[in-house]
């Protein structure tokens, strides 16, 4: 999509890299969780270690909050999962409930983008009391999901290796 400000195209250039179908660099966030069963998002490597279920939260998750935070809501709408930075999962870890989740993280992927579309010249602002501006936390939740789909891959690999 082409905005029409060279560094908003940017971003959302780069948003859109490390989600959506495959990036240069492989796989996205949501290549990563596509095709998962809530079984295979549930498995953990060791006590005490986070699950493909609960990091595709936590990404959704702070989505969510960079998006508020550049948005300067003074009163914040609560993310649909209890808990902070990892939200806690569903009562029900079934197939509907791992759909539901997919579905929220895609909608918070797109309203960080409309949100970035609506910035204007606020790229260089600071984002509340943050050190970091504007531009520089949208590039970091991009960064927050290669990073992220990069522990989901190596779990997906560990999974079907102990599963043989």
């Amino acid at each position: 999509m082409r905005h029409g400000e060279p560094r908003i195209d940017l971003l959302l250039q780069v948003l859109d890299g490390a989600f959506l179908a495959r990036g240069w660099q492989g796989a996205t966030l949501s290549g990563a969780v596509r095709g998962l069963t809530p079984r295979q998002a549930l498995w953990r490597p060791g006590a005490g270690r986070h699950n493909i279920w609960e990091l595709m939260l936590h990404t959704a998750y702070w989505k969510h909050i960079v998006r508020q935070r550049i948005e300067g809501r003074a009163e914040r709408e609560a993310f649909p999962r209890r808990g902070r930075n990892f939200p806690d999962l569903p009562v029900r870890c079934d197939a509907a409930a791992w759909r539901a989740d997919v579905a929220l993280l895609k909608a918070e992927h797109a309203r960080l983008k409309r949100c970035v579309e609506g910035l204007g010249g606020r790229l260089d602002t600071r984002v509340g009391a943050s050190r970091w501006t504007v531009a520089e936390s949208v590039y970091g939740v991009a960064a927050h999901d290669l990073y992220h789909t990069g522990q989901i891959q190596l779990l997906r690999a560990l999974a079907r290796r102990r599963a043989r």
